[in-house]
């Protein structure tokens, strides 16, 4: 048959398989190898949206403090656990293609299968090229091909070179040799399909090291039989142990060198099918991996030699070869046909071997995080409804302090200036008192007394300090126990007020503020200077002399002015009075008795404080009255005189000064009553104000306090209703991501949507 009959049958077998549709509607594309592709595109993109939401999240939970106690360290140390764990996906994935793994005994055609899938002569095959070890073939970008043995690369241009690289090479049966043909030059590398070659698994006794190696990752498995001969029990025991550790793999197998039935035609039917039976006996009822109809769609008879050599003729656009034997054609039908079967078993196999897990895998973390979402959220929702709660109380208490303190601080000034002015009136009382009985303190005083100057002026000094010390004791005993008790009461009604603004804490540390000595009101009476001006007079002075009768009639002014000869008075103008006939006479008299006055007072001033003048005046009333009378006057006179004189004592003297002396204090401390009281006035007014201002202070303290408070609960409900969108955010981010899982496991792991 010509080279276009060949194509024909392709073609014939590719359309046949490329009508079929998929679940859900969706048509088969070109090659079922295509759904492999698009499934690894489809949940690549998955995950780098569930790398990006998991890099997202994990960067807003670790910017959840751990006091805020929304989420668990546990809870952070797992889902940061993700990112690694979906690296790791993303990784495998990026790696991930369809593997079919080429099992057989040595010289079954498995090399030769290879090239003709590939459809070109790539691994050495035919006589004299045994493979000897695994060769696993792939594809890359590169323009040339190359071979990998671990870091080793090594280009390679043909298949000659390949074979003389494989052959020269001393491997062991165990060792994987990567070949690296180039994409464009096979189609079947394009869509992510890897080769497996196997030495013959009648070589080696290892055949478990060889599965556990290479074949538990395989997609599908091609057992490679001889045609002329059944399965032998190698190649059982083999596919055996494959079944053991991996739960139904897919087993194809291909029944080689079935051109050879060409020569007894008669025969072939029958050993076909006898073929047939045995194998479709050795899937279900051995390996129990397929139903008979399955099985029997897993059995192929194929030319592996012919199949190649058409492709790689066609490929050449060469003379195809006329010494193929008889019904090749149907062979060649027989071997697309696998690669059909083939395909599309792979193409689902991988997407369900390679994918279904990482599927699992996403929506198990995109469950979980969902959940830590949910749980965030949750628990920033009540933690702001708690938070919100504390800022009303808080804000409340706020308010609640500060027209408290506002109206406490009134109430208690307004108390504090009537107490202020009551202590006023009290001192005032008191100190007017202690003044009309001053006399009896000085009194008191029991000092030595002297008259001379030196001694006297410590006399002074020392009775300045007891009355000014008698009279403090005496106010404090009068007053200061009832101010003490009255500023206590005060403070006490003043603390407890104020005091119950404040929380526990502060209620602590204002006994520390309080001060702890008891109040006492200082009087500052100062007699010292303010009696400083103080000059006594203690000279003797005879009670019947001139001038102290003169100043017990006229008074000290008016003796003043006689004495001295001016008056501090202003003179008034005289009135004058018309002049008649009728009182002429009178006017005369009256004038003459005003001289004679007149002359009478100047003599008087002029010669009244001199000898000659009292013996002057002597003499007129001598005349007037008689010697006699004026003698017995005079002795009475003298004889008082002396009395007084002889009286005058050191005593008398004290007791003048001390009269004197309260006479004066007496005058000056009425001048400093109102300055005292309202010295001590002021001094309980300060006391109390202290107090009220470091209890106000505490208050305000606890104030700012509140206020800080305050401001951190507004910033921490702002804080969780930002905590509260964005875990709401992440979590519909999850549920968006878990619907894409759900579309692709739908769209490619489904049953309902294999080809």
């Amino acid at each position: 048959m010509s080279g276009g009959m060949i194509r024909q049958f392709s073609e014939t077998a590719d359309a046949s398989q490329g009508s079929r549709k998929l679940g859900n509607g969706r048509q088969s594309p070109t090659s079922p190898l295509k759904l492999f592709g698009q499934a690894k595109k489809k949940i690549n993109d998955i995950f780098v949206e569930i790398n990006g939401y998991v890099d997202e999240s994990n960067g807003f939970l670790g910017g959840l403090d751990d006091k805020d106690d929304i989420i668990s360290k546990d809870q952070k140390d797992k889902t940061q656990s993700y990112a690694d764990k979906v690296k790791g996906i993303r990784e495998i994935l990026n790696r991930d293609r369809m593997k079919v793994a080429f099992f057989g005994r040595t010289s079954n055609g498995k090399s030769t299968v290879i090239n003709a899938m590939l459809k070109s002569k790539i691994l050495p095959s035919g006589i004299g090229h045994t493979t000897n070890c695994f060769v696993q073939v792939e594809g890359t970008d590169n323009q040339e091909g190359y071979i990998m043995q671990g870091d080793n690369q090594e280009s390679v241009h043909s298949v000659k070179q390949l074979a003389h690289a494989l052959c020269d090479a001393k491997l062991d049966v165990d060792t994987l040799i990567r070949v690296c043909w180039p994409k464009e030059k096979c189609s079947l590398l394009r869509d992510d399909v890897v080769l497996v070659d196997s030495p013959g698994i009648d070589v080696s006794a290892d055949i478990d090291t060889w599965i556990d190696k290479f074949c538990l990752d395989a997609d599908v498995f091609v057992l490679v039989a001889n045609a002329e001969s059944t399965l032998m029990v190698t190649e059982k025991s083999f596919f055996h142990r494959v079944s053991s550790r991996l739960s139904k793999p897919n087993i194809f197998i291909l029944n080689n060198r079935w051109d050879a039935s060409a020569s007894e035609p008669e025969m072939m039917e029958e050993v076909r099918q006898q073929h047939m039976t045995r194998t479709v006996e050795f899937l279900v009822d051995e390996l129990k991996v397929n139903k008979p109809a399955e099985a029997e769609d897993r059995v192929f008879f194929v030319s592996a030699r012919e199949a190649l050599i058409s492709r790689s003729n066609e490929a050449a656009a060469a003379t195809p070869n006329s010494h193929f034997l008889d019904g090749y054609q149907g062979r060649l039908f027989e071997f697309c046909s696998f690669e059909r079967k083939f395909e599309e078993c792979i193409s689902q196999s991988a997407v369900q071997t390679k994918f279904a897990q990482h599927a699992d895998n996403g929506k198990s973390i995109t469950a979980e995080l969902r959940q830590v979402m949910a749980e965030v959220c949750d628990s920033a929702s009540d933690k702001r409804t708690n938070t919100q709660q504390l800022l009303e109380e808080t804000r409340d208490r706020l308010d609640f302090v500060d027209k408290q303190l506002s109206l406490m601080e009134t109430e208690i000034k307004d108390k504090i200036v009537t107490m202020a002015e009551d202590v006023e009136y009290k001192v005032s009382s008191a100190l007017m008192d202690e003044i009309r009985r001053l006399a009896l303190v000085v009194d008191e005083f029991d000092r030595p007394f002297s008259a001379d100057p030196l001694f006297l002026g410590l006399y002074k000094r020392e009775l300045h300090e007891h009355i000014e010390k008698m009279l403090g004791q005496n106010l404090q005993n009068k007053c200061s126990s009832a101010l003490r008790t009255a500023v206590e009461g005060c403070e006490q009604e003043m603390t407890e007020r104020l005091t119950s603004l404040l929380p526990e804490e502060g209620k602590q540390q204002v006994a520390n503020l309080l001060p702890a000595h008891d109040f006492e009101v200082a009087y500052r009476l100062d007699c010292r200077n303010l009696c400083a001006d103080f000059h006594e007079d203690i000279e003797f002075k005879f009670s019947l002399g001139i001038t102290a009768l003169m100043n017990r009639f006229l008074g000290p002014r008016g003796t003043k002015s006689v004495l001295l000869g001016y008056s501090d008075r202003i003179p008034r103008p005289m009135p004058s009075t018309p002049q008649t006939p009728s009182n002429e006479s009178i006017v005369s008299s009256n004038q003459d008795n005003e001289v004679m006055l007149a002359l009478l007072s100047t003599f008087t001033s002029l010669y009244s404080r001199t000898t000659v003048g009292a013996l002057a005046l002597t003499g007129l009333l001598a005349k007037a009255a008689g010697w006699r009378v004026i003698a017995v006057t005079g002795a009475v006179y003298g004889m008082v005189y002396v009395y007084e004189r002889l009286m005058w004592t050191t005593k008398a003297r004290e007791r003048a000064f001390k009269r004197q002396y309260v006479d004066y204090a007496s005058s000056k401390l009425k001048l400093i009553v109102d300055l005292t009281s309202a010295n001590c006035s002021y001094q309980v007014q300060q006391e109390l104000s202290s107090t009220l201002a470091r209890l106000g202070r505490q208050v305000d303290i606890s104030k700012d306090e509140l206020k800080s408070e305050v401001d951190k609960l507004r910033t921490a409900v702002s804080k969780l209703d930002d905590v509260n969108t964005q875990a709401k955010i992440l979590k519909n981010k999850a549920g968006y991501l878990d619907t894409e899982i759900n579309s692709f496991m739908l769209q490619y792991l489904n049953p309902s949507s294999k080809i």
